[in-house]
């Protein structure tokens, strides 16, 4: 699969990892990816990402995605899922931080990592790649480019894309702002 990816594919992914040494996070998640994403210049993604203010909101994106870490990982669905039955999941979070320390809840420090001390991708973030491929496939497109990446992260249930629907960037609207309304009857989330 990645000898199709494109070299700003190919630097979105190195850069994932970068991002997860800086964080000490022992995976490279699916957040990660997407920091990389948003570091990209020239690029037909970081076209898109500029296009819907993704990076004039960088620091709200970054807050957005701390705030997800701390519930451990929930999105504000699960939160609100959890409200609907009368569980406060900022309650628990406080007194698990009360009795644990602060970000007790904060996922990928302790993963452990291959044997060479490389970090290994989680599977939420291996499934983007896999969704990322399905995606350039169902555009007909016989490469594998950072926009198809971010595109897979609008597109994959989970924290990122939730955030990032947050700030306007759905699958819909990232669709739009890389091709316009060109083809938008075509169903391109190809699974």
């Amino acid at each position: 699969m990645f000898e199709r990816f494109t070299k700003g594919a190919r630097a979105a992914v190195t850069g994932a990892v970068t991002h997860a040494e800086r964080a000490d996070a022992g995976s490279v998640t699916e957040e990660h990816l997407l920091l990389a994403l948003l570091d990209q210049e020239g690029s037909r993604a970081s076209f898109a990402v500029a296009a819907l203010g993704l990076k004039a909101r960088r620091a709200s994106v970054e807050a957005a995605l701390a705030d997800a870490r701390r519930r451990g990982g929930m999105t504000k669905a699960d939160a609100e899922a959890l409200a609907d039955i009368g569980i406060d999941l900022a309650a628990i979070v406080s007194r698990i931080e009360e009795a644990h320390g602060e970000g007790a809840l904060l996922r990928g420090r302790a993963e452990r990592r291959w044997w060479s001390g490389n970090r290994a991708f989680t599977k939420e973030a291996r499934k983007i790649l896999e969704k990322s491929l399905r995606i350039a496939l169902g555009r007909g497109d016989r490469f594998i480019g950072e926009e198809h990446l971010l595109l897979a992260l609008t597109a994959s249930p989970g924290v990122v894309a939730d955030v990032l629907a947050e700030h306007g960037a759905t699958y819909g609207t990232v669709d739009r702002a890389l091709y316009g309304d060109g083809d938008a009857g075509r169903d391109r989330r190809a699974g």
